[in-house]
Protein backbone atom coordinates (compact mmCIF):
# COMPACT_ATOMS: atom_id res chain seq x y z
CA UNK A 1 0.00 0.00 0.00
CA UNK A 2 2.87 2.38 0.85
CA UNK A 3 4.56 1.72 -2.52
CA UNK A 4 1.22 2.24 -4.32
CA UNK A 5 0.67 5.56 -2.52
CA UNK A 6 4.13 6.76 -3.47
CA UNK A 7 3.61 5.79 -7.11
CA UNK A 8 0.28 7.60 -7.20
CA UNK A 9 1.93 10.67 -5.68
CA UNK A 10 4.61 10.67 -8.38
CA UNK A 11 2.02 10.33 -11.15
CA UNK A 12 0.01 13.24 -9.75
CA UNK A 13 3.12 15.42 -9.55
CA UNK A 14 4.09 14.60 -13.13
CA UNK A 15 0.59 15.30 -14.42
CA UNK A 16 0.41 18.55 -12.48
CA UNK A 17 3.78 19.56 -13.86
CA UNK A 18 2.68 18.94 -17.44
CA UNK A 19 -0.58 20.85 -17.05
CA UNK A 20 1.15 23.86 -15.44
CA UNK A 21 3.40 24.28 -18.48
CA UNK A 22 0.39 25.27 -20.57
CA UNK A 23 0.42 28.89 -19.38
CA UNK A 24 3.96 30.35 -19.56
CA UNK A 25 2.88 33.53 -17.75
CA UNK A 26 2.34 31.51 -14.59
CA UNK A 27 5.57 29.51 -14.82
CA UNK A 28 6.99 28.92 -11.37
CA UNK A 29 4.72 31.54 -9.80
CA UNK A 30 2.72 29.03 -7.76
CA UNK A 31 5.71 27.04 -6.56
CA UNK A 32 8.39 28.29 -4.22
CA UNK A 33 11.05 26.87 -6.46
CA UNK A 34 14.02 26.83 -4.10
CA UNK A 35 12.11 24.30 -2.02
CA UNK A 36 10.97 21.99 -4.82
CA UNK A 37 13.60 19.33 -4.19
CA UNK A 38 12.92 19.40 -0.44
CA UNK A 39 9.13 19.25 -0.84
CA UNK A 40 9.15 16.26 -3.18
CA UNK A 41 12.19 14.52 -1.65
CA UNK A 42 13.37 13.73 -5.17
CA UNK A 43 16.76 12.43 -4.09
CA UNK A 44 15.20 9.83 -1.78
CA UNK A 45 12.56 8.58 -4.19
CA UNK A 46 14.52 9.13 -7.42
CA UNK A 47 11.45 10.55 -9.12
CA UNK A 48 11.81 11.03 -12.85
CA UNK A 49 9.28 13.02 -14.87
CA UNK A 50 11.26 13.14 -18.12
CA UNK A 51 10.74 16.22 -20.32
CA UNK A 52 8.16 17.68 -17.95
CA UNK A 53 7.74 21.03 -16.31
CA UNK A 54 9.31 19.63 -13.14
CA UNK A 55 12.57 19.00 -15.00
CA UNK A 56 12.51 22.60 -16.14
CA UNK A 57 11.99 23.89 -12.62
CA UNK A 58 14.80 21.76 -11.21
CA UNK A 59 17.20 22.73 -14.00
CA UNK A 60 16.43 26.41 -13.53
CA UNK A 61 16.33 26.60 -9.76
CA UNK A 62 19.11 24.20 -8.78
CA UNK A 63 21.64 24.53 -11.59
CA UNK A 64 20.97 28.13 -12.67
CA UNK A 65 18.91 29.82 -9.96
CA UNK A 66 19.04 33.36 -11.43
CA UNK A 67 18.51 31.92 -14.96
CA UNK A 68 21.62 33.47 -16.46
CA UNK A 69 21.24 31.21 -19.49
CA UNK A 70 17.85 32.68 -20.43
CA UNK A 71 19.24 35.69 -22.31
CA UNK A 72 22.86 34.61 -22.79
CA UNK A 73 22.50 34.13 -26.55
CA UNK A 74 20.44 37.29 -27.08
CA UNK A 75 22.87 39.37 -25.04
CA UNK A 76 25.79 38.06 -27.09
CA UNK A 77 24.04 38.94 -30.34
CA UNK A 78 23.42 42.52 -29.17
CA UNK A 79 27.10 43.19 -28.60
CA UNK A 80 28.41 46.46 -27.21
CA UNK A 81 26.26 49.55 -27.43
CA UNK A 82 27.30 52.09 -30.07
CA UNK A 83 28.15 55.57 -28.87
CA UNK A 84 25.06 57.15 -30.44
CA UNK A 85 22.75 54.26 -29.54
CA UNK A 86 20.13 54.80 -26.83
CA UNK A 87 19.43 51.42 -25.32
CA UNK A 88 16.89 51.03 -22.54
CA UNK A 89 16.61 47.77 -20.59
CA UNK A 90 13.42 46.69 -18.84
CA UNK A 91 14.35 44.42 -15.92
CA UNK A 92 11.55 42.46 -14.31
CA UNK A 93 9.44 39.34 -13.89
CA UNK A 94 6.48 37.92 -15.84
CA UNK A 95 4.77 41.31 -15.96
CA UNK A 96 7.74 42.64 -17.94
CA UNK A 97 8.13 39.42 -19.93
CA UNK A 98 4.48 39.39 -21.01
CA UNK A 99 4.67 43.04 -22.01
CA UNK A 100 6.78 42.03 -25.01
CA UNK A 101 4.19 39.45 -26.04
CA UNK A 102 1.29 41.92 -25.83
CA UNK A 103 3.07 44.92 -27.33
CA UNK A 104 6.18 43.95 -29.36
CA UNK A 105 6.17 47.21 -31.33
CA UNK A 106 6.52 49.24 -28.14
CA UNK A 107 9.92 47.62 -27.57
CA UNK A 108 11.06 47.41 -31.18
CA UNK A 109 10.36 51.01 -32.23
CA UNK A 110 11.92 52.48 -29.09
CA UNK A 111 15.01 50.25 -28.93
CA UNK A 112 13.78 48.91 -25.59
CA UNK A 113 15.31 45.61 -24.48
CA UNK A 114 13.04 43.28 -22.52
CA UNK A 115 14.76 41.27 -19.80
CA UNK A 116 11.76 39.99 -17.87
CA UNK A 117 11.72 36.41 -16.56
CA UNK A 118 8.54 34.84 -15.28
CA UNK A 119 8.35 34.08 -11.59
CA UNK A 120 11.52 35.88 -10.58
CA UNK A 121 12.18 37.67 -7.33
CA UNK A 122 14.58 40.50 -6.53
CA UNK A 123 17.49 38.30 -5.37
CA UNK A 124 17.37 36.45 -8.69
CA UNK A 125 17.27 39.72 -10.64
CA UNK A 126 20.15 41.10 -8.61
CA UNK A 127 22.30 38.09 -9.50
CA UNK A 128 21.68 38.53 -13.22
CA UNK A 129 21.77 42.33 -13.22
CA UNK A 130 25.32 42.51 -14.54
CA UNK A 131 24.74 40.07 -17.38
CA UNK A 132 21.29 41.31 -18.42
CA UNK A 133 21.69 45.04 -17.79
CA UNK A 134 25.19 46.40 -17.13
CA UNK A 135 26.99 44.49 -19.86
CA UNK A 136 24.45 45.67 -22.44
CA UNK A 137 25.58 49.27 -21.75
CA UNK A 138 22.14 50.87 -21.77
CA UNK A 139 21.51 54.54 -21.16
CA UNK A 140 18.80 53.64 -18.66
CA UNK A 141 17.16 50.71 -16.91
CA UNK A 142 13.52 50.39 -15.89
CA UNK A 143 13.26 48.18 -12.80
CA UNK A 144 9.90 46.57 -12.02
CA UNK A 145 10.19 44.03 -9.21
CA UNK A 146 8.85 42.92 -5.86
CA UNK A 147 5.46 41.28 -6.30
CA UNK A 148 6.86 37.75 -6.47
CA UNK A 149 8.90 38.42 -3.34
CA UNK A 150 5.70 39.32 -1.50
CA UNK A 151 4.17 36.11 -2.89
CA UNK A 152 7.08 34.15 -1.41
CA UNK A 153 8.18 32.59 -4.70
CA UNK A 154 11.72 32.00 -3.41
CA UNK A 155 10.91 31.93 0.26
CA UNK A 156 9.81 34.44 2.89
CA UNK A 157 10.93 38.03 2.27
CA UNK A 158 10.40 41.14 4.35
CA UNK A 159 9.65 44.43 2.65
CA UNK A 160 13.00 45.70 3.92
CA UNK A 161 14.79 42.80 2.22
CA UNK A 162 12.96 43.48 -1.04
CA UNK A 163 13.91 47.15 -0.86
CA UNK A 164 17.52 46.21 -0.09
CA UNK A 165 17.82 44.08 -3.22
CA UNK A 166 16.31 46.83 -5.34
CA UNK A 167 18.68 49.39 -3.79
CA UNK A 168 21.60 47.13 -4.73
CA UNK A 169 20.40 47.06 -8.36
CA UNK A 170 20.07 50.84 -8.38
CA UNK A 171 23.55 51.26 -6.94
CA UNK A 172 25.03 48.92 -9.54
CA UNK A 173 23.33 50.88 -12.31
CA UNK A 174 24.48 54.26 -10.99
CA UNK A 175 28.05 52.99 -10.56
CA UNK A 176 28.03 52.14 -14.27
CA UNK A 177 26.53 55.46 -15.41
CA UNK A 178 23.13 53.95 -16.16
CA UNK A 179 20.11 56.11 -15.40
CA UNK A 180 17.41 54.42 -13.32
CA UNK A 181 13.65 54.44 -13.54
CA UNK A 182 12.30 52.76 -10.42
CA UNK A 183 8.79 51.41 -10.93
CA UNK A 184 6.10 50.93 -8.35
CA UNK A 185 4.83 47.40 -7.90
CA UNK A 186 1.55 46.89 -9.77
CA UNK A 187 -1.66 46.48 -7.76
CA UNK A 188 -2.72 42.99 -6.69
CA UNK A 189 -5.61 42.23 -4.36
CA UNK A 190 -4.46 38.62 -3.91
CA UNK A 191 -2.32 35.97 -5.60
CA UNK A 192 -4.16 33.05 -7.18
CA UNK A 193 -1.16 30.77 -6.63
CA UNK A 194 -0.56 31.83 -2.98
CA UNK A 195 -3.65 33.27 -1.42
CA UNK A 196 -4.00 35.13 1.85
CA UNK A 197 -0.69 37.03 1.87
CA UNK A 198 -2.41 40.44 1.72
CA UNK A 199 -0.58 42.04 -1.21
CA UNK A 200 -3.33 44.67 -1.22
CA UNK A 201 -1.74 45.99 1.98
CA UNK A 202 1.92 45.06 1.48
CA UNK A 203 2.30 46.44 -2.05
CA UNK A 204 1.22 50.00 -1.15
CA UNK A 205 3.59 49.88 1.83
CA UNK A 206 6.49 48.72 -0.34
CA UNK A 207 5.66 51.35 -2.95
CA UNK A 208 5.85 54.02 -0.26
CA UNK A 209 9.34 52.78 0.61
CA UNK A 210 10.39 52.74 -3.05
CA UNK A 211 9.06 56.25 -3.65
CA UNK A 212 10.87 57.62 -0.60
CA UNK A 213 14.12 55.96 -1.66
CA UNK A 214 13.82 57.29 -5.22
CA UNK A 215 13.40 60.80 -3.85
CA UNK A 216 16.34 60.34 -1.49
CA UNK A 217 18.79 59.35 -4.24
CA UNK A 218 17.25 61.55 -6.95
CA UNK A 219 16.07 58.93 -9.42
CA UNK A 220 12.78 58.80 -11.33
CA UNK A 221 9.92 56.99 -9.64
CA UNK A 222 7.40 55.49 -12.06
CA UNK A 223 3.97 55.16 -10.45
CA UNK A 224 1.91 52.48 -12.15
CA UNK A 225 -0.04 51.74 -8.97
CA UNK A 226 -2.08 54.94 -8.69
CA UNK A 227 -2.91 54.83 -12.40
CA UNK A 228 -4.17 51.23 -12.30
CA UNK A 229 -5.49 50.33 -8.83
CA UNK A 230 -9.19 49.81 -8.11
CA UNK A 231 -10.90 50.40 -4.77
CA UNK A 232 -9.56 47.04 -3.46
CA UNK A 233 -5.95 47.96 -4.24
CA UNK A 234 -6.14 45.40 -7.02
CA UNK A 235 -6.22 45.44 -10.79
CA UNK A 236 -9.69 45.86 -12.34
CA UNK A 237 -10.89 43.17 -14.73
CA UNK A 238 -10.47 45.38 -17.78
CA UNK A 239 -6.76 45.71 -17.01
CA UNK A 240 -6.05 42.12 -15.86
CA UNK A 241 -7.70 38.74 -16.28
CA UNK A 242 -5.96 37.10 -13.32
CA UNK A 243 -5.54 40.08 -11.02
CA UNK A 244 -1.74 40.23 -11.43
CA UNK A 245 -0.72 40.24 -15.09
CA UNK A 246 -1.93 43.14 -17.25
CA UNK A 247 -4.02 42.63 -20.35
CA UNK A 248 -3.21 44.52 -23.55
CA UNK A 249 -5.37 47.33 -22.19
CA UNK A 250 -3.34 47.27 -18.99
CA UNK A 251 -0.08 47.65 -20.87
CA UNK A 252 -1.61 50.50 -22.86
CA UNK A 253 -2.00 52.35 -19.55
CA UNK A 254 1.60 51.58 -18.62
CA UNK A 255 3.31 52.50 -21.88
CA UNK A 256 2.91 56.31 -21.87
CA UNK A 257 3.86 56.38 -18.19
CA UNK A 258 7.02 54.41 -18.88
CA UNK A 259 7.90 56.53 -21.92
CA UNK A 260 7.53 59.76 -19.94
CA UNK A 261 9.59 58.39 -17.05
CA UNK A 262 12.41 57.29 -19.35
CA UNK A 263 12.46 60.67 -21.05
CA UNK A 264 12.66 62.36 -17.68
CA UNK A 265 15.50 60.10 -16.54
CA UNK A 266 17.54 60.72 -19.68
CA UNK A 267 17.12 64.47 -19.44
Amino acid sequence: MKAFSLSLFVVIICLFSSFRSIDPRLEMEDIRHTNVQYWLNLEKYEVECSKTYMDKILDTTIQDWPNLERFKKENGMLGLSKKEEVRIVFMGNSITQSWLDHSPDFFKKNNYINRGISGQTTPQMLLRFRADVIELQPKAVVILAGTNDIAGNTGPMTLEQILGNIISMVELAKANNIKVVLSSVLPAHDYAWRQGLHPDKKIPELNGMLKAYAKEVNIVYLDYFDAMADDRNGLPEKLSQDGVHPTKEGYQVMEPLATAAIKKALN
